[in-house]
């Protein structure tokens, strides 16, 4: 894939993944065919800020992780109300490196 479209998709959706998975991200972008770039362009990543504050306001009920698509943990947190308050807490912090690793999985998913 041409360089300028792997730079433009970079810098639009750079928020969505870890700064560490960027040049990983990038490599495997410039190996593409160009006919990859439509797939590309349809995928829908979750925002992290927004699971972070769905995390603070409806945590306890498992919300912000089938926000995310985390269905079994969504559940289970649903039924132990959040862990009875400490997985809620705990999800506080992580919620957004367990978003921005389910982007990079679904990325990764369209790419193969």
């Amino acid at each position: 894939m041409e360089s300028q479209k792997v730079d433009m998709f970079i810098m639009s959706n750079a928020k969505y993944f870890e700064g560490h998975q960027i040049p990983q991200i990038r490599k495997r972008l410039l190996e593409l065919d160009d006919n990859a770039w439509l797939n590309l362009q349809s995928i829908q990543f979750k925002d992290p800020t927004t699971s972070l504050i769905v995390s603070l306001l409806a945590g306890g009920l498992g919300i912000d992780r089938f926000l995310i698509g985390d269905t079994g943990l969504g559940v289970g947190k649903l039924i132990t109300c959040g862990g009875f308050g400490v997985w809620a807490i705990v999800d506080w912090f992580i919620i957004m490196g367990a978003t921005r690793q389910k982007n990079l999985e679904n990325l990764y998913r369209v790419l193969l």
